[in-house]
């Protein structure tokens, strides 16, 4: 049977629309994106622990006395393991998704209650949305509006949209016929129909559909992280990226709560803003004693509560300032506070470099933001001007895909490192396997495994279209993907088991330093010459920012220099490579004046 092809088609129907309605995304993603900002500006303001409370308040007026305790020392673990900021940039996320997510659901569920044939067009579409694998929108998100809130936000909307069309449909579906006809008989009009009598009794079914599209807009902007969408989802993918168990149960727990008090809040406010709700509300308030634990305040009380705290969350910040970054003065503060977005993947060499130059920018009057990217979404990004630059491209061969893609949007600086060399790598110990023709017939001794990193690497391209081929090791060996933390993570474990087992690696890398590794020689060349380590930028970034772009034009490490920083930073642990990177800069004085020198004329 000839193949259909259906992806081909797609394609091509993603690229017309980029094409050709390219303003429109942009009137989207500005107005998407101003939302965000916005709602993140005001969640951010307070000091974290007040913001705390106002929620815990909000939890005591709509639940009680204990969901509030509950809910303050939640968020209050949140703000402890010091995921606070990251947990707002999500509840920032899930909300904007989850207003423009009902702003569209609750018409069309309407639509759908009162016109059958709509009810049936919609249907399969729905659960088109509802059953296609989550991340599968986050790449048509991604060539649309580039990386960032944007993608995350729209591809929530899509996935969270169905439960909500379907609930408020099902809601004014069950409203009792008779009622409809006696609203009618009274000469109701169809609107004042819709409106004073269908939707006030199936608002509790409506409110359970906007439930469920919170949490499963919760559930879509963690994936988000994966496209620069930041919040918990930036800190879930950082942790499974580097395998990082600590940070992974700190962001997860984080996610948990966040969640525990978004559905408890909103189904309690269900309850509080459906009629039937609160005639049951009064029926089971009737006096029977007072018990603390289940008291819950008048709404006027409420509202001073929050208030108040908002008013003192406020003067703190005033009287506070923000105090965002170091100060730098005088002939050093050459970017005068300008943002510079830099994005990288998560390979030792690259993330050195990155926080390197954070550092080196934050230094000189800059406030560089950094995002953690799969290769994929970092190419897009930067080709879409949302990325400025970034420090890890290997040419011209391990990335050379990407950079044919996209080398009409973007700017190579050059080479700061080189050259390199790909290679696979077996422990010391492993005997009679010295080149990769030593692999071939001697795929049981490895478990028929060679252990690899992330499945967007130019370097896992190379190895299954290329390396497998000319040594003959296809259907021998299956190639694993996973992330470059992963691979050394599964390499440390098979060397303290004393066990043979194959990675994929390359130098320069500091495991090469710790551990007795042997690299597999290529007699046929099919990894190629060895690469340069390059800076590519966006096109027009030299324009906006020439003082930085010539520094990184001027940037070069030596082997000794980069292994020194990538251990520096190794040492430091996730969550401290600045500081990793201020120690080595302090140990190697001169050298944060010779990669970003000032004028002082």
């Amino acid at each position: 049977m000839p193949r259909l092809p259906l992806g081909d088609w797609t394609d091509s129907a993603v690229t017309y629309l980029r094409d050709h309605f390219g303003p429109l995304f942009d009137v989207i993603s500005a107005v998407v994106s101003g939302m965000y900002d916005g709602l993140d500006a005001v969640l951010r303001a307070p000091a974290p622990l007040l913001l705390a409370g106002i929620l815990a308040v909000l939890a005591l007026w709509l639940r009680g006395l204990t969901a509030g305790v509950l809910a303050f020392a939640g968020l209050a673990v949140v703000v402890s393991v010091q995921q606070w900021d990251e947990a707002m940039d999500t509840l920032s996320l899930v909300l904007v998704a989850t207003v423009i997510t009902i702003v569209l659901a609750v018409p069309l569920g309407i639509w759908s209650a009162r016109n059958r044939t709509v009810s049936a067009a919609l249907r399969p579409v729905l659960d088109f949305m509802q059953t296609m694998p989550a991340f599968v929108y986050l790449i048509p998100g991604i060539f649309f509006f580039g990386v960032g809130q944007v993608p995350g936000i729209i591809a929530t909307i899509v996935f969270s949209l169905p439960p909500g069309v379907r609930m408020t449909e099902l809601g004014i579906r069950q409203v009792d016929g008779e009622l409809v006809e006696a609203a009618e008989a009274f000469g109701t009009a169809p609107r004042s129909t819709l409106l004073r009598v269908q939707l006030p009794l199936a608002l509790p079914t409506i409110m359970a559909g906007v439930n469920q599209v919170i949490m499963l807009a919760l559930s879509m902007v963690v994936i988000s992280g994966m496209v620069g969408g930041g919040g918990l989802g930036a800190s879930v993918f950082t942790a499974i990226s580097q395998v990082d168990i600590g940070l992974g149960f700190e962001a997860g727990l984080s996610v948990v709560i966040l969640a525990m008090y978004l559905d408890r809040v909103t189904g309690a406010l269900g309850t509080r803003v459906s009629p039937l709700g609160r005639r049951a509300m009064a029926a089971a308030a009737a006096p029977s004693g007072f018990r603390l634990w289940k008291y819950r305040p008048q709404t006027s009380v409420a509202v001073v509560g929050i208030a108040a705290l908002a008013l003192v969350a406020g003067g703190m910040n005033v009287l506070g300032g923000t105090g965002d970054g170091p100060a730098v003065s005088g002939v050093d503060n050459v970017g005068k506070g300008r943002q510079v977005d830099i994005g990288y993947i998560p390979w030792d060499e690259g993330i050195a470099s990155t926080y390197l130059w954070k550092e080196l920018l934050e230094r000189r009057g800059y406030r560089p933001k950094v995002t953690q990217y799969d290769v994929g979404a970092l190419y897009t990004g930067m080709s879409a001007g949302r990325i400025d630059f970034e420090t890890d491209s290997w040419l011209p061969v391990t990335h050379r895909s990407y950079w044919e893609k996209y080398k009409n949007e973007l700017d190579d600086y050059g080479s700061w490192y080189g050259p390199t060399s790909l290679e696979l790598t077996v422990p010391s110990y492993v005997k009679g396997i010295d080149s990769l023709a030593d692999l071939k017939g001697e795929g049981k001794r490895f478990g028929g495994r060679i252990i690899g990193i992330e499945p967007g690497a130019g370097m896992m391209k190379m190895l299954n279209d290329t390396v497998l081929k000319k040594y003959g090791l296809q259907g021998e060996y299956q190639v694993t993907t996973g992330s470059t933390a992963s691979m050394l993570a599964q390499l440390d474990r098979s060397i303290k088991a004393k066990e043979p087992v194959v990675v994929t690696l390359w130098s320069p890398h500091w495991a090469y330093s710790e551990h007795g590794l042997k690299k597999l020689k290529d007699p046929l060349g099919a990894w190629g010459k060895g690469d340069g380590i390059h800076t590519l930028a966006r096109d027009g970034f030299a324009a906006d920012e020439p003082e930085v772009a010539k520094w990184l034009k001027d940037f070069r490490l030596s082997e000794k220099e980069l292994t020194g920083l990538e251990g520096a930073v190794h040492k430091a642990g996730q969550g401290r490579e600045q500081d990793g990177v201020r120690d080595w800069l302090d140990a190697h004085p001169g050298v944060a004046d010779r990669l970003a020198p000032v004028s002082t004329g």
